[in-house]
C-alpha cells in the first residue's frame, strides 16, 4: 500500500501533522489512523473469505482472467511476436540452413571465422566496409 511513499514524503506528512494537530493531539491521531486502516484491512479480508467460501471453486476460475490482465501490464510486443512466429524458440539458437560454402569452423550464417574473446590490450578487428 505504501510502496510509492518514501521517507521524504512520510517526513513531510509528519511535519504537516505536527503543525496542524499540535504535539498533544498528534499521537492520538496517529493511533486512530492505524486502527482505522487495520479495520478496513480486516473488512476486506473478511469479504474476500466470504466470497471465496460462497462461490467455491468458481472463484479460482474468476481469478484467472484477472491474473492474465495483470500479466498484460508487462506486455512486450516484440516478445509476443517472436513467440508467435517462432513458437517461443529463439531463431538464432537454431543452426541456419547453410549453402555449403562456409569454411569448416566458421560461422555458417556469414562464413566469418568463429568469434573468440579479445586478449588484454588487443584491438578489436576493423572492417572498413561495415564501419
Amino acid at each position: 500500500m505504501f510502496d510509492s511513499i518514501g521517507w521524504p514524503e512520510l517526513f513531510i506528512l509528519a511535519l504537516a501533522g505536527l503543525f496542524l494537530l499540535g504535539p498533544e493531539r498528534l499521537p492520538e491521531s496517529a493511533a486512530w489512523l492505524g486502527r482505522t486502516i487495520r479495520q478496513v484491512k480486516d473488512y476486506v479480508t473478511g469479504a474476500q473469505q466470504q466470497i471465496r467460501s460462497e462461490i467455491g471453486p468458481e472463484f479460482d476460475e474468476l481469478r484467472k482472467p484477472l491474473e492474465e490482465l495483470r500479466g498484460m501490464r508487462n506486455f512486450n510486443p516484440r516478445t509476443a511476436v517472436k513467440n508467435h512466429l517462432f513458437d517461443g524458440q529463439n531463431p538464432l539458437d537454431e543452426p541456419p540452413i547453410g549453402n555449403g560454402h562456409a569454411k569448416k569452423g566458421s560461422n555458417p550464417a556469414t562464413g566469418a571465422p568463429p568469434l573468440r574473446p579479445l586478449e588484454p590490450g588487443e584491438r578489436p578487428p576493423y572492417d572498413p566496409d561495415t564501419t
